[in-house]
C-alpha cells in the first residue's frame, strides 16, 4: 500500500473484500504497511475446530503447517480466546495473554522466529453467526511493541473490519441458506454441517424425518439407527483421507423409510464458498421394493464403480461369488477384491448384509 493512501481508501477495499475473499492477502499488507508489520492474518475460529484463514505471503506457510500439526488444538492462547471476553480494539499480545501462554506456543514460536518476526497485535471479533474472527498483525522482532500511533491507526480501522466480518459471514450463512434451498426443490431433505457435527442450515424436508434424525447437544444431529450413526459421525468429522463410507444406508424400520444418506465433503473453492462449513449432507429416500435396484442406481446411491455395481446387482439377484465373478468377466480372486470394496461402500460385512439392505432398496417413483 502507498504510505499516502487515504484512510477512506483501505476501508474501502476491506468492505470489497468481504464480497471477494480473494482480495484479503492485499488488505492484509495494507494493514501491514499501516502498522509497520510484518505480515497479517485474517482467521475464522468456530467450534474450537480448525480455523480457516487468509493471510500474507511471508506467514501463510506458517499457518498451513501450524494446521497440519493440529497446532491450533493445542494452543495455550486459542484456549483462553474461548474464555476470556477480549476488549473491542487491538491490542499486543504480551500486553494480554499470560507469558506461559505465549512461552507455551511454541509449536508457533519455532516456525515465526526463524522469520524474525516476534510478537503479535491483533483484535477478536464476536460474531453473530458464532464465530470469533481474529485480525493480526505479526511484529517484527526488531520492533516488536507497537506504538501507541500504529495500535491507533489500526483502531481506526477496526470498526471497519468487524462490518465487513459481519458482511462476510452474513454471505455465507446465505449461501448455504441457497444450498439446501435449491436441495429441498429437487426433493432432497439437507443440512450444511461444520467437521464438528454441527449443523449450520438444514431445510424443510430434513427437519420432517424426525423419525430418522435427532437433535444431540451442540446444535448436532444423530440417525436414529446405531450403526448407521456410527458410519455418520465418522464421514462427517474425516478429512480427505478419512472413511470411505460417505453414502450410508439406513434401513427401514417402524415408521421409517430405508433411505441412504449422502456426505458430501467441502474442499478448496466449495470451502470458499461455504465459509465455516465443511460437508452437505443429503438424503435419498429409498421403498422396499423387493427385486434389487439396477447398476447405475447402486453406483449412484454408493459410490460404486461400474464394475462394482455390476457385481453387486449380481449377488443381490441370487447369483454365488463365483456365479457373479463369471457374469462380470473377472477372476474369482477380483471379484473378493470388489466385494471387499463394496461392503466398505456400503457400511456392511457380510454377504447376507448387503444382499439383504440391496433387496430392501428401490428409488420411489
Amino acid at each position: 500500500m502507498n504510505l499516502a493512501e487515504p484512510e477512506s481508501g483501505l476501508s474501502d477495499r476491506i468492505y470489497e473484500a468481504a464480497f471477494v475473499p480473494e482480495l484479503w492477502p492485499d488488505v492484509l499488507e495494507s494493514l501491514c504497511d499501516l502498522s509497520n508489520s510484518a505480515s497479517g492474518s485474517f482467521i475464522v475460529f468456530e467450534d474450537r475446530t480448525s480455523p480457516k484463514f487468509v493471510a500474507t505471503d511471508r506467514i501463510r506457510p506458517v499457518l498451513e503447517t501450524f494446521d497440519a500439526n493440529d497446532g491450533w488444538q493445542n494452543s495455550s492462547e486459542v484456549k483462553l480466546l474461548f474464555s476470556m471476553m477480549p476488549p473491542a480494539a487491538f491490542i499486543y499480545d504480551r500486553d494480554y495473554f499470560p507469558t506461559e501462554a505465549i512461552e507455551g506456543n511454541r509449536a508457533r514460536l519455532d516456525l515465526t522466529e526463524p522469520l524474525g518476526i516476534g510478537g503479535q497485535v491483533g483484535s477478536f471479533i464476536a460474531m453473530p453467526t458464532g464465530e470469533i474472527v481474529l485480525f493480526s498483525m505479526d511484529r517484527w522482532q526488531a520492533t516488536d511493541r507497537p506504538s501507541e500511533h500504529e495500535l491507533l491507526q489500526l483502531n481506526r480501522m477496526r470498526p471497519h473490519l468487524a462490518r465487513a466480518g459481519l458482511i462476510a459471514a452474513r454471505l455465507r450463512l446465505q449461501r448455504m441458506q441457497t444450498a439446501v434451498s435449491t436441495l429441498q426443490l429437487l426433493g432432497l431433505p439437507a443440512a450444511v454441517l461444520t467437521s464438528n457435527g454441527r449443523v449450520l442450515v438444514s431445510n424443510e424436508l430434513l427437519e420432517m424425518q424426525t423419525a430418522i434424525f435427532s437433535p444431540t447437544a451442540f446444535e448436532g444431529m444423530a440417525i436414529a439407527d446405531k450403526n448407521a450413526n456410527a458410519l455418520f459421525q465418522a464421514a462427517v468429522r474425516s478429512g480427505p483421507n478419512g472413511p470411505p463410507v460417505r453414502s450410508i444406508a439406513i434401513p427401514a424400520d417402524e415408521g421409517r423409510p430405508a433411505c441412504v444418506l449422502h456426505v458430501l465433503p467441502l474442499y478448496r473453492f466449495a470451502r470458499d464458498i461455504f465459509g465455516s462449513a465443511d460437508v452437505i449432507v443429503a438424503l435419498t429416500m429409498v421403498g422396499a421394493g423387493g427385486s434389487p435396484p439396477s447398476t447405475g442406481i447402486l453406483a449412484t446411491l454408493f459410490d460404486l464403480s461400474p464394475a462394482e455395481a455390476r457385481l453387486a446387482t449380481s449377488l443381490a439377484e441370487g447369483a454365488s461369488l463365483q456365479a457373479a465373478a463369471t457374469v462380470s468377466k473377472v477372476t474369482a480372486k477380483t471379484a473378493r477384491t470388489y466385494l471387499e470394496r463394496i461392503f466398505a461402500k456400503t457400511g456392511t460385512h457380510r454377504q447376507s448384509e448387503l444382499i439383504s439392505l440391496l433387496k430392501n432398496i428401490s428409488p420411489f417413483s
